[in-house]
């Protein structure tokens, strides 16, 4: 897909949950302020096209350096180009918070790893589970 070419923004959006935590965040109901539904629709309708925009442009500018993976580099020139470098330094911090949080972040241990037990262990409940299960499916059937 070229640039600007989408099927139809219409089923492109962010989490409507997500975006209404980030208004509450920005805009407390302490504040005396409410964000009207439709403005909160107009406001993702936004970033979507913010969004859009910005990949498209980052995707113009790997491709003519003949990279097939849109990396960090696209985006803040991306920014640049279209006027939008107050938001580069913002952007480069976010996403090297991204990079720490998913050094730093505990690889989840599978079940079969918290269970304790050897494959060769874990294979034969199974395989008991299995033989309990036909004879349990058989016996129901007579």
């Amino acid at each position: 897909m070229s640039d600007r070419e989408f099927s139809s923004n219409d089923d492109l959006s962010l989490p409507k949950a997500t975006v209404q935590k980030i208004i509450t965040e920005i805009l407390p109901p302490s504040s005396g302020q409410t964000f009207t539904k439709d403005a909160r629709d107009l406001l993702m309708e936004c970033c979507v096209e913010f969004i859009t925009l910005i990949s498209s442009e980052a995707n113009d500018i790997s491709e003519k350096e003949a990279k097939k993976t849109i990396a960090c580099e696209h985006v803040e020139r991306a920014l640049t180009d279209l006027g939008f470098g107050d938001y580069v330094q913002d952007v480069l911090a976010c996403a090297e918070e991204h990079k720490e949080a998913l050094k730093t972040r505990e690889k989840k241990a599978s079940k079969m790893e918290q269970s304790g037990l050897t494959p060769e262990e874990l294979l034969r409940q199974q395989q008991e589970l299995f033989a309990s299960a036909g004879q349990k499916f058989n016996a129901g059937s007579e």
